[in-house]
């Protein structure tokens, strides 16, 4: 009876200073994976807004150099 008790202790204690280790380096990398996805999503969207603003003034230019 004691070794199944044994064994179940030492799967929690395990556990905790896997999720204490876990705490310590993951999750600072999880924000800082998120911090750089937020970034190259900014630069994404300034780089498509310029590249729209750009089509209508390209197609506004070939309109006016045909009349």
């Amino acid at each position: 009876m004691s070794k199944p008790l044994l064994q179940l202790a030492a799967l929690g204690l395990l556990g905790f200073s896997l999720w204490k280790v876990g705490s310590f380096f993951f999750i600072p990398l999880l924000f800082l994976a998120f911090k750089i996805a937020l970034v190259v999503g900014i630069v994404l969207f300034a780089v498509w807004l310029f590249k729209r603003n750009d089509g209508k003034k390209a197609s506004d230019d070939s309109e006016t150099g045909a009349a």
